[in-house]
């Protein structure tokens, strides 16, 4: 039974370059981004994630909302097991495949058709298909003779064709996406979200960030909204889509209390 489980969940990032009381009393009353602290003396951290749980369990559809730097694409991650917690614990149960991961798997030297070949390999496709599915890729992508080039000669949005085409050569037990899949051209998002929502139907649990409230109300069954790396509301999609937009529309305010320090 799929399931992903966070308790208790922190993330600190190191700002290792900062000037730090300069950049913290700057930041203090910033409404974008997680927390700004300090660590180990002078050292400037930013809370991604801060004492975050929740219980994702088989057949929901969730997605993830709030503002750029609210902890969205943080969360993907710890999900995607990509990065590991400060504190807390994760547990994901089911095979797990997400557009971060497969970016990670993704060698910028190797050409693209050598990267199909890599992650073709990587996730077990029968060698007796492969050519077929070799074929699939390359007319989904359209990326013609680029795919003898290397992956670090792509622009952004050729990487994503050919990251996006690979991660759903496969139906996944959880399926993890982000805001990115909306980028590109009409004719390839469009492309896209077909496959999405084949995927949607076919994966035991998909988490989907975006900033679309047409797609949320599409595809998910409830919502996560993020704020400041923390979990103001989880429910069901109408009523926190509707919450949030509530939010958008009220004046500014300073934000509560200080950032924390470690």
């Amino acid at each position: 039974m799929s399931r992903i489980t966070l308790d208790h969940v922190t993330v600190d990032i190191p700002v290792y370059t900062a000037k730090s009381r300069s950049l913290r009393h700057r930041l203090l009353s910033s409404r974008i981004g997680g927390q700004i602290g300090l660590a180990g003396g002078d050292r400037v951290v930013v809370r991604a994630l801060d004492n975050v749980s929740l219980e994702i369990e088989a057949g929901q559809r969730v997605g993830l909302i709030g503002h750029n730097g609210a902890g969205k694409s943080t969360l993907l991650r710890i999900m995607a097991g990509l990065c590991e917690p400060t504190d807390g614990t994760v547990l994901t149960q089911g095979r797990v495949s997400s557009l971060l991961s497969m970016n990670a798997l993704m060698d910028p030297e190797m050409t693209g058709r050598e990267n199909m070949d890599l992650v073709g390999a990587m996730i077990g496709i029968p060698s007796r298909n492969w050519g077929k599915v070799c074929q699939e890729v390359a007319a989904f992508t359209e990326l013609g003779e680029f795919l003898d080039l290397p992956f670090r000669t792509y622009s952004s949005g050729m990487r994503l064709r050919l990251t996006f085409a690979l991660l759903t050569l496969q139906n996944p037990d959880i399926l993890l996406l982000d805001e990115s899949i909306g980028v590109g051209d009409v004719r390839f998002s469009q492309a896209a979200a077909q496959r999405m929502a084949d995927l949607t139907r076919n994966s035991s649990i998909v988490v989907v960030a975006t900033h679309s409230k047409k797609t949320m109300r599409a595809l998910c069954s409830s919502v996560i909204w993020m704020e400041h790396g923390r979990i103001r509301a989880f429910g069901p999609t109408d009523e926190v889509l509707d919450a949030y937009i509530a939010s958008q529309l009220d004046e500014p305010s300073e934000p509560q209390g200080t950032p924390q320090i470690r």
